[in-house]
Order: C-alpha cells, then structure tokens, then sequence
C-alpha cells in the first residue's frame, strides 16, 4: 500500500524543601546526561503527575507523559504516581494533593497553567513541572514545544505525497500548541505543493473519538487523503476514519508513534519529546538541580522530529524533509507559529533549499 510520490491567602508549609542548583543545566542538555542518584537518600524522590481531562488511555498526549515518568520510575528510581482530571475544576485539588505528597508535581497541558500557578505560589518551596506553557511561578519550570517545526515537516510530508492536493487536520481545542502544529502543518504542505488545499476543523474537544472519527471522515470526503490529527484522544476517531476508508487514505501522528491504532494507515509521525521532559526534570530534582523558568525545545535541541517508523515515506521524501529540517535548525528558514505569521509566511520550495550533505536511508527512525 505504499502511497505514490509526487516529485512537485497564607501559604501552607511545604512538606519538604528540596535543594535547588543556581546554575541548573538547561533541560536540553540534560536529555543525554548521565544519571547519578542521591548521595545518601533515605527515601525515593516522588514524582506525581497531573493529567488534563483527556486522562490516561488518550493513546497520545497523556500517555506520552505518563511513558516519561515510567522511564524515570525504571532508570531513576523514583516513586511514580498519578492523578487524573476528571474535569477542570479537579485542576487545583489533584495538584495540590499532588504537592503535599511529592517533590515534583507535574501538570499535562496547557489548560493546568492557571491552576498549577495558583498551586505553586502557595508551595512555594515545592518543585512543579507545567507541559506545554509558561508559569509566572517562579517554581515552575515550563517545558514549551516548537510543534511548528516538527509539523512543518509533516506538512512537507503531506505536500509531496497527497494524491488528491486535499490534506486535513483535526484540531482537540484551539489552543497555542495545537495551532502552532495546525499552522506549521500548512506551512510545510504549500511550501512544497502551493497548488494543495489544507482543510482545518477543530472539535473543541481532546477526549471524543467519535468526533475525531466523524471530522475526519468530513475532511477525506471532501477530497483529502492525508489527515492530521492534533487531538489527543480525540485523534483516536481520525484512525478509525482511515481504516475505514481503506487503501489510500493515510493519518500522520502528532506527538507519539501510534502504529498501535492502525500501523497500516499511519503516515508518519510529528513526534514531540513530552515523556523526555517529565524524564529529564526527574534527573534534576533526584540530583537536587531542579530550576524553574521556561525551557523552549524544537528541531534543534532533539525537542521535536518528524519520524517513519513504517517505513511508508519514500527515500526520496525523507531526503527532501532532511533539509527542510537543517534549513530550520540553521535558522534558513523561520516556521511561522500563529495564523498572523502564516498569513505573512513566504514558502521556501525544494529547489531554493542548499543540497544536502547526505541523505537518511528510506524508513529510518531518528533516535529517541
């Protein structure tokens, strides 16, 4: 089935204070360090995370985390826990629960930025980890994803290999990095196929397959044949949709390889490292290095790529998203992050791009 391609109030006492380093290393930097445990502790460091409303099971967002903190669990050592969110007003109980019996509280999504704020500023001497935005606490460390990079080449991936110049993308809710993937995504696709039509739709949801299902199966009767879900479990239904539509209908992954939901229509996959950052925020708080502030990761720091674990894009393909890739990283090209900057955005075609110095070999997986 391998698709054709186209050459064109009073603060509570914290229960513990844990020691933090003035000069942390920056999370990028730690994602390969060596792990060295804690001299002479009595205790393994605990480590809770919060989800959004999506909860565990999302195949996605969630359990993307959830694999992070496994990771941790298994190689670190530490006591791995986890509370899910059963609606939003669950947000700041679970976190505080999560702070009074932890040393790292970690909150899953955007949608937690108010609440582990209001949490953190009333533990002040308490470790938190926000996923996906930014906290004025200043004991937050906010680990915020350049998804526009690693969709652009998706987008790329789409551009060249659509056979209908139809592509999709289901977004969950219309928040900053579901529209940076959404608009990354178009960017790629009319840089390399200005002729192709990117159809958007949201269903302000990222817990309904059968939404996703229903908006996606909307998207390939419209003509489409690569959809892009951007949905958490909402994304579920995208590939429930190309199963049913059979042969030639493709859905490109975001944020994990989900081969386990139909490996024979999955594309590619826009991975994006959210379980590398629960890991490496562990590292710093058992090595007693945890440092708040915002941590910005895309294609340059191994924060986002664009992966084949099928093997389904050719040679040719990969070659081409290669330097797409090298021109970002070598800031030849600035991926546009918002729908004003895409409005802006001039398309870099394939020949305008410098030749690459070598190509991957056709299915190749970059390295985790």
């Amino acid at each position: 089935m391998s698709p054709r391609f186209k050459t064109a109030s009073a603060a509570p006492a914290s229960r513990r204070a844990v020691l933090k380093v003035a000069a942390a290393a920056p999370l990028a930097a730690v994602f390969g360090g060596v792990v060295v445990g804690r001299l002479g502790a009595q205790e393994p460091v605990v480590v809770t995370m919060v989800t959004d409303t999506a909860g565990l099971g999302d195949q996605n967002f969630n359990d993307l985390a959830k694999r992070g903190l496994d990771r941790a669990a298994a190689e670190l050592g530490i006591d791995p826990r986890v509370i899910e969110s059963r609606d939003a007003a669950a947000y700041i109980p679970n976190l505080t629960q999560a702070a009074e019996q932890g040393d790292l509280t970690v909150g899953v999504g955007f949608l937690l930025t108010e609440a582990i704020t209001e949490v953190a500023n009333q533990y002040p001497d308490d470790n938190f980890l926000l996923i996906d935005a930014v906290s004025e606490a200043p004991n937050v460390a906010g680990v915020t994803f350049r998804e526009h990079e690693g969709a652009f080449l998706a987008g790329v991936v789409a551009g060249l290999m659509t056979e209908t110049n139809t592509v999709g993308v289901v977004g969950g809710i219309a928040i900053p990095p579901v529209i940076r993937y959404a608009v990354g995504f178009e960017a790629g696709v009319t840089s390399v196929n200005p002729e192709a039509e990117v159809i958007v739709a949201y269903a302000d949801s990222f817990s309904d397959p059968a939404l996703g299902k229903e908006l996606t199966l909307a998207q390939y009767n419209q003509g489409a044949d690569i959809a892009f879900p951007v949905a958490g479990a909402t994304g579920i239904g995208s590939f429930d949709a190309a199963k049913e539509q059979g042969e030639g209908f493709w859905v490109i992954a975001a944020d994990a390889d989900q081969s386990q939901l139909g490996a024979e229509q999955q594309l590619a996959v826009a991975a994006k490292g959210v379980d590398t950052a629960v890991y490496a925020l562990s590292e710093q708080v058992v090595n007693g290095a945890f440092a708040g502030g915002e941590q910005s990761l895309g294609l340059a720091e191994g924060g986002v790529d664009l992966l084949n674990p099928g093997g389904f894009v050719p040679e040719e393909v990969m070659a081409i998203v290669e330097r797409y890739k090298q021109a970002i990283i070598d800031g030849a090209i600035t991926v546009p992050a918002d729908e004003e900057e895409l409005a802006a955005y001039t398309p870099t075609a394939p020949d305008a791009l410098p030749a690459a110095a070598a190509t991957p070999a056709a299915g190749a997986t970059p390295a985790a």
